[in-house]
Formats: C-alpha cells, structure tokens, sequence
C-alpha cells in the first residue's frame, strides 16, 4: 500500500517554529534590522530555531530569517507577477504562528484567505501526569 502525503502529516513531523510578521516590513533591512523585528514586533528570540518571515509593503515580496548553527540565513523571494495570499488575522495581532503546510500553500500561490478549515477529532494531548500514571500503575 503506497502512503500518500497530506498536510497535516506535513504539520506533525514540523519541528520548527514558523512566525509570520502581520505588518508589513522594509524589504531593505538586513539580517540585524530583522533580527531585531523579531524581538520587538514578533515577540520571539531570533537565535531560535524557527522561521520568521516577513512581507512587503506591497506583499509581492516575502523575507524569511532563520539562525543555522553560526549565523543567519536570509531567504528571498520576489514575484514577478501578483502578491502573496497571507492567512486572516485577528484584529491587532502583531505576528500570527504558521503550520508548515500553511506555509507552503503561501509560497505556492494558494488564497490563504479563501480556506476553511472543517472541525476534526484531535486526540487530546497527554500531560506529563498522564504518563507518569501510566508508569506508576
């Protein structure tokens, strides 16, 4: 039996974190400028792991900063034609967390805000108590 890929098998091997900066930013800033707009926009300590991006004024352009082990990683991309499609936001939020397939419908030209997510069963989470019932019993 082939097993096929889906988003949300994408999303749940996703280790990085993935911020999207709401406002947009000054497609000329580097990677301190940046770095420094991940601490005081996005809240987050740019040294992490994660993946933050950002977007220009006209959102035909989007900047992506990571940290890869001894300095940063500045990812570019500008669209000839057209904007990138950013998910909905609530009102005042200043940067809004991605899923991995999120990204990826952005970056392909999928109309974030034209999506619906349809309710499905989750598994609750299990708590660190849970399991040290679990071992206990």
């Amino acid at each position: 039996m082939i097993g096929l890929p889906s988003l949300q098998t994408l999303d749940r091997t996703q280790g990085t974190r993935i911020w999207l900066a709401v406002e947009p930013a000054d497609m000329r800033c580097g990677f301190d400028r940046l770095a420094e707009r991940v601490r005081a926009v996005i809240g987050q300590n740019p040294l992490s792991d994660a993946l933050f991006i950002f977007r220009s004024r006209r959102g035909d352009r989007l900047k992506v900063l990571t940290w890869d082990r001894d300095g940063f990683v500045l990812w570019y991309k500008r669209l000839e034609a057209g904007v990138f499609k950013l998910p909905k936001v609530k009102d005042g939020a200043r940067s809004v967390e991605l899923r991995a397939s999120e990204l990826a419908m952005i970056l392909d030209g999928i109309d974030m805000t034209k999506l619906k997510r349809t309710p499905r069963y989750e598994r609750p989470a299990r708590t660190r108590e849970d399991r040290h019932e679990k071992i206990a019993v």
